[in-house]
């Protein structure tokens, strides 16, 4: 009886739907199968080939929401956003674009033209102003960030501690500095190595740069040891190579001279290219390992 069901079963699904049904079924499953294994087979490359992406980490948008903790009576009750570029790790080297307005830059070099006197060294053991005529050749003035009537120092100043994550009061007043055509200063280091300085109060961990105008031609900041280059004793200290960085007005260059353990990091030394058309103004800041009184140098 069983034999009879299923054949008299089998009858009727053929007599309902009929040879030409039948065809177009098993073309319709041929397709979906088909396409169905194109599309897993395509999900299997996203899973074990993923494409790059243009960026690791997102801005966040003004949709985005957060879910504050309560800060301490220093911190802060809202986020701040500065967009960055790590231009290098060997030194950490940050870039920071349109971290100030042509307003602000125009305005800091205003109050910095009546001060200008030229710039000095601070010497090593056995060394003379007359031994070392020509490494820096720029025009500067140091104004701490309480000296400007504007306030725009002192809006520039905050933004540089939540950039470096390093409270204001541990910076230098800031040395701000023109470079006519020709003027550069010679590879060095900031940090003061106690073997050639002597015993120091206080180390620079760190130096920010803020471009105050553009530079059409020369100009730019150097790592000539980046990455370990020219490490091999004929660096000439002179010559503008390496990792170089153009000036562009209201950009900011932030870069470390001591390693986390406190020594200084070799690769961190920079210089400044001769300027071959413009004129460069750019305004420094050193942030040191302690609190500084303003005025300290």
């Amino acid at each position: 009886m069983k034999s009879k069901t299923v054949k008299g079963n089998w009858s009727l699904r053929t007599k309902k739907f009929g040879l030409p049904s039948l065809f177009f079924i098993c073309v319709f499953f041929f397709l979906a199968g088909f396409f169905g294994a194109s599309l897993f087979s395509e999900s299997q490359e996203k899973v074990y080939y993923p494409r790059p992406r243009a960026r690791l980490l997102d801005s966040a948008t003004e949709e985005t929401e957060y879910n504050l903790l309560t800060s301490g009576e220093s911190g802060d009750n809202s986020i701040t956003l500065i967009p960055f570029q790590v231009l290098s790790w060997k030194p950490r080297a940050l870039y920071f674009p349109n971290f100030a307005s042509a307003e602000q830059c125009e305005t800091i070099i205003d109050i910095a033209k009546e001060g200008l006197k030229p710039s000095t060294l601070a010497l090593r053991n056995g060394e003379t102003e007359e031994s070392t005529k020509g490494i820096r050749t720029s025009s500067g003035v140091f104004i701490s960030a309480a000296e400007d009537k504007t306030g725009t120092l002192d809006v520039i100043e905050e933004k540089i501690a939540r950039a470096t994550r390093i409270p204001r009061n541990h910076g230098e007043a800031f040395n701000i500095l023109r470079y006519e055509i020709g003027q550069k200063y010679a590879s060095h280091y900031d940090a003061f190595n106690p073997a050639e300085y002597g015993p120091q109060k206080s180390q620079r961990i760190a130096s920010f740069l803020l471009y105050l105008s553009d530079v059409p031609d020369g100009g730019e900041t150097m790592f000539p040891f980046e990455n370990g280059l020219n490490m091999d004793g004929s660096y000439n200290y002179e010559d503008c190579t390496g990792l170089r960085v153009r000036p562009r007005r209201g950009d900011g260059l932030l870069f470390y001279s001591l390693f986390p353990n406190g020594t200084i990091d070799p690769t961190s030394l920079h210089g400044s290219c001769p300027v071959i058309k413009g004129r460069k103004w750019v305004a420094t800041k050193w942030i040191r390992d302690q609190e500084q009184d303003d005025h300290d140098v």
